[in-house]
């Protein structure tokens, strides 16, 4: 018995929020005492609030309590540490300072096991039992305990709030209702919720199917890095073994060729990773975003849940497209072939001129996949400076605006004998050498062709090898005052769509999309080719050789 009283005090000089015996105790103005040290700690984060509690019986204080130690109690905790004693194992089924205490309980309170959203009050498992077994409480609605059930009290009528005003998006009682709210949209807390709850599973199923699309591009984006290393391995074999058959003569060129692939191979490697690095961070992210709806999702409390919903941060759009562009696998045979070829005409060439292998690598375009541009604005990210190359015109065509412009002329104008100039055709192509995705425009006067066309099209001659858009080495839009035709290897093709006299050309090299476009107020799509383009490709023009007069010019965009 007297154990048991020995017990008691020791309690009773115990601080109920570390468990211990006090230390430099203090006694608050309700008369519960903690530990200095303890007191300061809660009330420090209680400084932003301006109000003030007790840990165990919930009084507030407006005035943050002036602390003075309380000598009878240290008094009494020094004579029981001569004594020997120690403080009792901390009882965990008491309530901390941050746990949820029980309001029933007298003296010192226990954990809240439920809070009943009807009483507003806070249970331990034993004041708790009435709500198991009279029927009127059973009704009540039991959630896991917080301490913000008196957010659900309306601070101006004292009244639960069960209702939700729509119009001015917050939680309201039935007296707020029929006053400061009469006539505005009200439902029920619960329906509100309903409602919420509805869109918020809706936002997760589309977070869910956006990581599922996104696990699909990184599978892809893997599949593609095996094959894109599978091909240029072979490369790399094919092209060793052609130039160890040339031996001495060209070692040097072959380890060009190898450092070319490897290079290639490590930058395209380099791309496709850092692409699924960022389709794995944004599934992360859309993993974490989820978790966070769910969470909020199980909150039971409707007004704690309306309270948190407007918080939530709104689903940012995918940057990037659901689904990733593969390309057939052709990433480097263009190696092989090119030097196949070199392999044939060594012996000639060697005899005639020194010769330079020009090694071509198709581009390894492994990106999300990205639509053809819609608008003018998005059309000149891509845009493409052009200029004309003199060693390519036919005598009658004269080139000005730094060979941007070209006219038809009756006389010859004085050009030096070059291979590359189209000698019986009105016709010119471009310096530069077109790859990847770029896009120009030609603004003309009279009938002009507006084509591109592999760099090996013939040009000596009136054969239709040399002519644009009569051999399958060249693609031709044919615009004439009234009408456009498009010709490919010889077959034209009737193309209808507003005329103008300026012509906007989109060329997607890696994807084959070619595409001529009526530029005038908009963008008018004329004619479009989807294929496969197996050389870098020229930018060219043709004018009638009866027009004399008329000019095409390639148009500066930037």
């Amino acid at each position: 018995m007297a154990q048991k009283g020995v017990e008691l005090e020791q309690e009773s000089i115990s601080c109920s929020i570390c468990l211990d015996l006090l230390k430099d105790p203090v006694t608050i103005p309700c008369g519960h005492s903690y530990c200095m040290s303890c007191i300061k700690t809660h009330w420090d984060k209680e400084d932003e609030k301006r109000i003030y509690s007790c840990p165990q019986c919930r009084q507030t204080f407006t005035l943050r309590p002036v602390l003075g130690k309380n000598t009878m109690l240290a008094d009494l905790v020094e004579q029981l540490k001569k004594t020997g004693l120690q403080a009792a194992p901390a009882d965990h089924s008491y309530a901390g300072a941050e746990d949820v205490a029980c309001d029933v309980c007298t003296g010192r309170k226990l954990k809240a096991v439920k809070s009943c959203l009807v009483c507003l009050v806070s249970y331990c498992e034993k004041h708790l039992q009435l709500h198991y077994d009279v029927p009127l409480l059973k009704k009540h609605k039991l959630v896991d305990p917080t301490n913000k059930l008196q957010e659900n009290i309306c601070s101006r009528h004292d009244e639960v709030m069960k209702m939700f005003c729509r119009t001015d998006q917050q939680c309201i009682c039935y007296l707020c209702s029929v006053d400061e709210h009469k006539g505005h949209d009200t439902v029920s807390a619960a329906a509100e919720r309903t409602e919420r709850q509805r869109e918020l599973e809706l936002s997760r199923q589309q977070i869910q199917q956006r990581v599922q699309d996104r696990e699909k591009d990184v599978k892809l984006l893997q599949q593609e890095l095996e094959a894109l290393n599978g091909s240029a391995d072979k490369a790399v074999e094919d092209s060793e073994k052609i130039f160890i058959e040339m031996i001495r003569l060209v070692e040097k060129r072959s380890s060009g060729v190898k450092q070319q692939i490897r290079s290639q191979q490590e930058t395209e490697v380099s791309r496709v990773k850092d692409l699924q690095e960022k389709l794995e961070q944004e599934i992360t992210e859309l993993k974490r975003k989820d978790a966070e709806l769910k969470q909020l999702s199980h909150t039971e409390d409707h007004n704690q849940f309306l309270h948190n919903y407007p918080s939530l941060t709104p689903l940012s759009p995918s940057t990037h497209s659901s689904s990733i562009n593969i390309r057939p696998l052709r990433y480097f045979e263009a190696v092989t072939a090119a030097v196949s070829e070199v392999r044939g005409r060594l012996q000639d060439v060697l005899t005639e001129s020194e010769t330079n292998i020009s090694l071509t690598v198709t581009q390894v375009d492994v990106s999300l996949s990205q639509p053809e541009p819609k608008t003018r604005e998005e059309f000149l990210t891509y845009s493409q400076e052009i200029t004309l190359d003199p060693n390519t015109a036919n005598k009658h065509l004269l080139l000005s605006e730094g060979n941007r412009k070209v006219t038809v002329m009756t006389e010859e104008q004085f050009y030096s004998s070059h291979p590359d100039r189209f000698t019986d055709h009105h016709q010119v192509l471009s310096g530069e050498s077109l790859t990847g995705r770029c896009y120009w425009e030609v603004e003309r006067r009279g009938d002009v062709d507006v084509a591109v066309a592999y760099q090996n099209i013939s040009r000596a001659g009136n054969s239709y090898e040399c002519v644009f858009g009569d051999n399958d080495k060249s693609w031709s839009l044919q615009c004439f005052e009234n009408s456009y035709i498009f010709y490919y290897n010889s077959i034209n093709t009737p193309v209808s769509g507003p005329v103008s006299f300026r012509v906007g050309v989109y060329l997607d090299h890696s994807a084959g999309v070619l595409s001529f476009y009526s530029v005038s107020d908009t963008m008018t799509l004329l004619h479009r080719v989807q294929t496969t383009f197996t050389q870098p490709l020229c930018a060219g023009v043709a004018i009638y050789y009866y027009d004399y007069g008329s000019t095409a010019e390639f148009c500066k965009l930037k």
